[in-house]
């Protein structure tokens, strides 16, 4: 089992979320969150046409979600078509991670792994 977890742009959210759906990912969860990276900040129009980059983080969305070995390719191919701007994509379009997962238990009924996705 792996975790993938998606920081997209806010706008992106319902997209990336309705292709995991069509991916066949069963379950996920949705933070908004403020950070920082290659973006280093937006530029803000100032009065008289001048312009300035504010180093302030930025909004993001994290979404995660688990799932089986062999879903990882089509989740992560569903994530960057669904996030990346235009054709070309732009900075600040997020950044996919994935992790290994060495247990996943349902509290509810105590069923483990793959029963418990």
């Amino acid at each position: 089992m792996i975790k993938i977890e998606a920081v997209v742009r806010p706008e992106r959210v319902n997209i990336v979320v309705e292709a995991l759906v069509d991916a066949g990912c069963g379950g996920y969860h949705v933070s908004n969150v403020t950070g920082k990276g290659t973006q280093q900040g937006v530029e803000v129009f100032t009065g008289r046409g001048a312009t300035t980059t504010t180093r302030a983080a930025l909004p993001k969305t994290v979404i995660t979600t688990v799932v089986t070995d062999d879903m990882r390719d089509a989740v992560v191919s569903a994530i960057l078509g669904a996030s990346k701007t235009g054709e070309d994509g732009q900075i600040g379009d997020g950044k996919i991670f994935i992790s290994s997962v060495s247990e996943v238990i349902r509290v509810r009924t105590g069923e483990r792994d793959d029963e418990a996705l």
